[in-house]
């Protein structure tokens, strides 16, 4: 690591519990230092996040001119890769390493996976317009390869971070765990955030060649960052080169973690939650822009609003949940403020005002923050120590899952709606204000099937609210 980089993670660990989100769950043998390095692996999920959900969203619909559902359904094939992040989860439990370890190993395959989708990516790209130079080759070549990239870079960053969580959550203390896995989500918000501003600031005034050369940064910064987080973060064991016990089949551990605690409820529950504040992703920026006229460099900054918003909530729940309040009772809370935000984004379009578009952006992320800490939360309590790859995967499988499915319905949605002969008196942003009118309803569906979920909130004790050192 550069010395500017280590002197600004050591002076922003020096501020300590008062000024720090989650600084109460450094220890003497895990410093915030360490913490902050591996949490870098999130910052790199981030700038994937926003690359593929934001910037390149509405440089494809608006600059490369591609139809909305196509984008959809390019953006929402990372998430094919969702379902198995249970999977790979479970196997870094029990994975067996000549070197002795579990996590490391599937955060640098995951790593260059991801690296070789955005090599591949800004070409493909150029193709599947079919503008320029590219005209020459039939739109088939980079509708295969804009897949291929897509798929890669969903594939890297679904291993990554399920692998990164487990490897937090192994090196923290039990009763810290989900504090440590807030951290690294409050890391993945600012990374989202700084991300958007640096793409919206790039791309403010749009060629091919900085598009490539933006993907291209993104690939390198990648390898660099999540080799930092990785370095030294885990130990070699001896007893994992030749494990003596029989190791489960996953069968046998998914059947062990189904059959606890409302798992199956738990899990629809973070689907619909996750649904009703995703379904907009691939919409919000295109919106801005077609709708409200919004500049690239000002629809990308709304990406860093709703991390903005999101950061917010995360930090509200860390503080309320570690007073002991019930988490799904926060992540019901986070499902309700989701409700009149939405609103206040369909009526940003009747009004033609950017301030109300900007405001209910803001209140999407907020409540997505009470929702994901909350359910995230709830999944760390209720998991074995032995089956943490495979909790903290059946959650992210079931929110990526979730989130595709919504993004694709968003965009297809949007463009059958607005293929419509009748739209009213709003044009070509009735098919957008459907899609938030249909977030608005799942968002109710998410509250009924998380009522039987919530129990009481229990205070803590006088010891607990001390910080740990």
């Amino acid at each position: 690591m550069n010395r500017v980089g280590l002197k600004l993670i050591q002076s922003w660990a020096s501020y300590g519990p008062r000024f720090l989100p989650f600084a109460d769950v450094a220890t003497k043998e895990l410093p915030l230092s360490r913490l902050l390095r591996l949490s870098l692996f999130q910052v790199t999920v981030g700038m994937a996040l926003v690359l593929l959900v934001g910037t390149l969203n509405r440089v494809m619909i608006v600059e490369l001119d591609v139809p909305a559902s196509l984008v959809g359904i390019m953006i929402s094939l990372p998430l094919l890769f969702a379902p198995f992040r249970a999977l790979i989860g479970f196997k870094s439990d029990i994975h067996e390493s000549a070197l002795g370890w579990r996590r490391v190993p599937f955060i640098f395959r995951g790593t260059m996976i991801q690296f070789g989708g955005l090599a591949i990516m800004p070409f493909a790209l150029l193709v599947l317009s079919g503008g320029g130079e590219s005209a020459r080759y039939p739109i088939w070549v980079g509708q295969f390869g804009a897949g291929i990239a897509f798929l890669l870079v969903g594939a890297g960053l679904h291993t990554v971070q399920t692998i990164g969580l487990a490897l937090a959550t192994d090196l923290a203390p039990t009763e810290a765990q989900p504090k440590v896995v807030g951290l690294m989500y409050v890391m993945l918000l600012l990374g989202m955030m700084v991300s958007a501003v640096t793409f919206g600031a790039s791309l403010a005034h749009f060629s091919p060649l900085r598009l490539i050369q933006v993907i291209q940064a993104c690939a390198v910064i990648t390898i660099v960052l999540n080799s930092v987080a990785a370095w030294k973060q885990e130990g070699r064991h001896a007893a994992r080169r030749n494990p003596i016990a029989r190791q489960p089949s996953f069968k046998e551990s998914w059947d062990s973690f189904a059959a606890g605690g409302n798992a199956v409820r738990r899990l629809v529950s973070v689907g619909l939650g996750t649904m009703g504040f995703s379904m907009a992703d691939v919409l919000l920026e295109p919106y801005g822009g077609q709708i409200l006229h919004l500049s690239v460099g000002a629809t990308t900054s709304l990406t860093a609003t709703l991390a903005g918003g999101g950061l917010i909530g995360l930090a509200l729940a860390s503080r309320v949940l570690s007073r002991g309040a019930d988490p799904f009772r926060m992540a019901s809370y986070g499902a309700s403020a989701g409700i009149p935000a939405f609103l206040l984004v369909i009526a940003s379009a009747s009004t033609h005002e950017p301030m109300l578009f900007a405001i209910g952006t803001l209140m999407v992320g907020f409540g997505a923050g009470l929702f994901g800490h909350g359910t995230l939360t709830a999944t760390m309590n209720l998991a074995p120590r032995s089956q943490v790859g495979l909790a903290l995967g059946a959650w992210g499988a079931s929110q990526a899952v979730a989130a595709g499915l919504a993004i694709a319905i968003g965009g297809v949605l949007r463009d059958l709606v607005a293929a419509m002969p009748l739209q009213g008196n709003f044009g070509p942003a009735t098919g957008y204000m459907s899609v938030y009118a249909l977030e608005v309803i799942v968002l109710l569906c998410t509250l009924v099937a998380m009522a039987p979920l919530i129990g009481p909130n229990r205070p803590r004790s006088a010891h607990q609210h001390e910080p740990s050192t």
